[in-house]
């Protein structure tokens, strides 16, 4: 005798309150606890062991999202794979995924926390931070740091590198920094996109070839106080 599918409907799913477990066909289970949470629940056998695998709550997965969670994993054991081992394995790799996932900003402050104790100037890590603070938090300091190319790099520097090149310079410099520690940390694969010699040369205008203030010429002593007449 063949059971019939899709036995739940969303009406129904909605007015039933009374706790107990509800069947739509396949597997696939409403479930109603003592406190009137409802759930989704897909019910199975496998290697002759009874397996239960949560689907999520009515509130944020329908029924129809259910019925096509529950045909999926349904495909799964046609293929002699368990899908709860499955969800578990992918939610492990998430929360690993989720570990290594660092913002700019985080990796900034990782570096600097990892280096100063290495620096002669107690001051040397507040520019550190300041400098990063202000032209590269802006443009790309809540990115993960793996997202960060050679564009947001440009986007960051090119404002002031003709405008304040020592500066510019500096920033560059941390930048790349942050970005090799990233790198070595696991947190982002892949060149710096911030280094200078071969990439950014290609794209900025070499520093000490852009212009800079240019100061007069000292006056001679001797004509200090005296005014000048055609």
């Amino acid at each position: 005798m063949v059971r019939r599918q899709q036995r739940l409907s969303a009406l129904r799913v909605a007015k039933l309150s009374k706790p107990g477990l509800y069947g739509d066909g396949g597997g696939l289970t409403l479930q109603i606890t003592t406190t009137g949470a409802k759930s989704w629940l897909l019910r199975y056998m496998m290697a002759g062991k009874p397996f239960g695998m949560g689907l999520g709550p009515t509130h944020t997965v329908s029924l129809a999202e259910a019925r096509q969670k529950a045909l999926d994993a349904r495909k799964l054991l046609i293929e002699g794979i368990n899908p709860l081992v499955v969800k578990r394995q992918n939610q492990i790799a998430g929360a690993l995924a989720s570990a290594k996932m660092m913002t700019f900003d985080q990796c900034a402050e990782a570096y600097i926390l990892a280096h100063k104790a290495g620096w002669k100037n107690i001051k040397h890590g507040d520019q550190w931070t300041n400098t990063l603070n202000t032209y590269a938090s802006p443009v790309f300091g809540h990115l993960p740091v793996a997202e960060i190319d050679t564009g947001l790099v440009v986007k960051c520097l090119s404002p002031i590198w003709e405008s304040k090149t020592e500066t510019a310079s500096r920033l560059r410099g941390r930048i790349e920094s942050v970005l090799g520690w990233a790198t070595t940390s696991g947190y982002r694969t892949g060149e710096n996109p911030a280094r200078w010699k071969g990439h950014l040369d290609n794209l900025l205008a070499t520093i000490s070839k852009t212009g800079r203030t240019k100061h007069h010429p000292s006056l001679p002593w001797q004509l200090i106080g005296v005014s000048w007449r055609p």
